[in-house]
Formats: structure tokens, sequence, C-alpha cells
């Protein structure tokens, strides 16, 4: 019986020692403006392990923030992710991101979550789009105007951070279509 938790125990050190190892996730920062309409200035750390800041790392001209609260509602973003991929491919200045927003944390534990996370999404594209914000969440909240934490949120900005759209829930055709002409109207397009 011994032997067991001596076993145990070696792997546990073994763990934090390779956890430790790894770049830490750092806290996120949290700058909201006066300018009602834009999204705030966060920052966080993406599961490839690289911090960005948003509004100055948006990819695109036009960028979809999914913000879920919560680990179940992952499979609320799910839901979005195919026409995200597709408005991708129709329009090169649209890039999608998953923010999943978290209270704030000790250093080892927002790096546990990170890692844990990288681990469970193999996909180079997810892991790039996927920024983890650790912050003080009623701030945020209260700055973006969202009043509850029970379903995900998405705002669609451009490069600058002005909220051009917005919605709350798992995918709808009418949330789609609605999203679909802001971005075609934004692009000038037919």
């Amino acid at each position: 019986m011994k032997i067991g938790w001596v076993l145990l125990a070696a792997a546990f050190v073994l763990f934090m020692a390779w956890l430790f190892s790894r770049r830490r996730v750092g806290m996120s920062r949290l700058e909201v403006s006066d300018g009602e309409g834009t999204f705030p200035l966060v920052s966080g750390t993406n599961l490839d392990r690289e911090e960005l800041s948003f509004p100055d790392d948006f990819a695109g001209e036009l960028n979809l923030l999914i913000v879920p609260f919560e680990q179940r509602q992952q499979l609320d973003v799910n839901t979005w992710i195919p026409a995200a991929q597709e408005l991708e491919r129709a329009y090169p200045g649209f890039i999608y991101y998953e923010l999943p927003t978290i209270y704030q944390l000790p250093s080892i534990s927002r790096t546990f979550i990170n890692e844990g996370m990288r681990a469970g999404i193999p996909d180079q594209t997810s892991r790039e789009r996927t920024v983890t914000l650790y912050l003080d969440k009623e701030t945020f909240k209260r700055a973006l105007g969202i009043d509850s934490e029970a379903m995900i949120h998405l705002f669609l900005c451009d490069a600058e951070g002005r909220i051009l759209w917005r919605t709350t829930g798992v995918h709808s055709p009418e949330q789609e279509a609605a999203l679909r002409d802001v971005v075609r109207a934004f692009f000038s397009l037919p």
C-alpha cells in the first residue's frame, strides 16, 4: 500500500515540475473606456501560450468574439463555429476568437486551467484563437452591458474594438442571418 502512495506522490511532484516548467499564465489586463459601444481593452493568454491584447491584436478588419463564462457553455460556442469558419472563408478580413472569461485566479490555477484546455484542443487554429481572460468579471460584464452569465455572448467588432453587432445564446439561423447582413454591409458586398 505504501508503494502506491509513493508512486502517486512521485507522479504529482513530476506533474508539478512539468507544470512550472511551462510558461506561466499571467493575470489578464482589463481597461474600460468611457466610450459606449466599444469592447474594453483586455489581455489574455491563448492556448499556444502567447499573450494577446485586444483590440490591439485583432487580426481581422472584423472580429467575432465568442464569450463563454462556464466550461459547460463550450457546447453552445461550438454551435457558432461552423458559421464563423464559413464567414472566414467568404470574407478574408473576418476572424473569430473564443474568449473564455474566468475570475481572477492564482498563477498556478491559471496555468493549470490553460494547460488542461490546451491538452483537450489539438487543432492549431483553435489554440491560437482561444484566449482565456482571468479578470474582474463584474467590471468586464458591466462594461459590455452583460447582465447574466447564463448564456454565451457574441460581439462583432471592427479592428478598433467598436461593437457593430451583438447577440447571446446558441446559434440560430435568424441570428446568423443578422450577423451575415452586418458583415456583408461592412465589406460592401452584395
